[in-house]
């Protein structure tokens, strides 16, 4: 193990013995810190925070910190909880749980830039980036492999699906469904994002499956619910399923074409 001589490391706090602890950093009684992560200087993890292995934490980030929530009481909170090989850049900002009994997970392979802020309560997946300042509000979901770009702003419960991507300086006040692009002061759906889908591994015949369904459900003039159902009859895959099923689960309704 290699801590700092300026490092605090409380007592409680369970550090694997190939754990780096950086100058200035702190380690809070409770948390918990796989092998192989490294905690640079000037880091701070609270101690709800339960950390697998092979981590990266770089200068200044807070990891577990309190939920920027009014009805936070102290002792209240719920755990962080993240997974294995995830990179947060300078001055990221995590909070905890508070008003879930699973509180916040981060799952593996997601690299957060600098200051990217992950809300309470939230539920992020796997290879996912966010660029500088991305933010996330409480309760949002995040699925796999989206990309969301500098100084977007999710509103609380809203669901970002998988391979999705969301533009620069964009506010997303609803759902985004997989495999899109959205856009805008407002966020909009302006297209595919083949370049993700491609990068992923998505065959051509699966991006033209999913362009089919997306123009059933939002150009063919049918009731949603008609609109779903006749593209599982008309284009039956597991990228229709996994479409179809995203909308009809949706709380906050989705976003529609610019």
């Amino acid at each position: 193990m290699s801590i700092h001589a300026t490092a605090i490391i409380e007592s409680g706090a369970q550090l694997h013995p190939s754990v780096q602890v950086g100058a200035y950093s702190i380690v809070e009684s409770g948390a918990s810190i796989g092998p192989g992560c490294v905690i640079e200087s000037c880091v701070r993890i609270y101690g709800a925070t339960r950390m697998g292995r092979d981590n990266r934490v770089c200068h200044g980030a807070t990891i577990g910190a309190e939920p920027q929530d009014l009805g936070y009481r102290p002792g209240a909170g719920t755990p962080l909880t993240i997974g294995d090989f995830n990179h947060f850049k300078e001055g990221v900002n995590i909070s905890r749980g508070i008003k879930t009994d699973r509180g916040t997970r981060i799952g593996d392979h997601n690299f957060l830039m600098a200051y990217a802020h992950v809300g309470h309560d939230c539920t992020v997946g796997d290879h996912n980036i966010f660029a500088n300042t991305a933010t996330l509000a409480g309760h949002v979901e995040v699925e796999d492999q989206v990309f969301l770009s500098g100084q977007t702003a999710i509103h609380q419960f809203c669901r970002i699906g998988a391979v999705s991507m969301i533009a620069g300086v964009t506010g997303v006040p609803q759902d985004v469904p997989p495999f899109v692009i959205a856009d805008g002061h407002r966020a909009r759906i302006i297209g595919l994002n083949v370049v993700g889908l491609r990068r992923n591994g998505y065959t051509r015949e699966q991006r033209n499956t999913i362009k089919a369904v997306y123009r059933i459900i939002f150009r063919s003039g049918l009731r949603r619910a008609e609109a779903l159902a006749q593209a599982e009859r008309d284009y039956p895959s597991p990228q229709t399923h996994q479409i179809v099923r995203f909308i009809e689960s949706s709380r906050r309704g989705v976003i529609s074409f610019a």
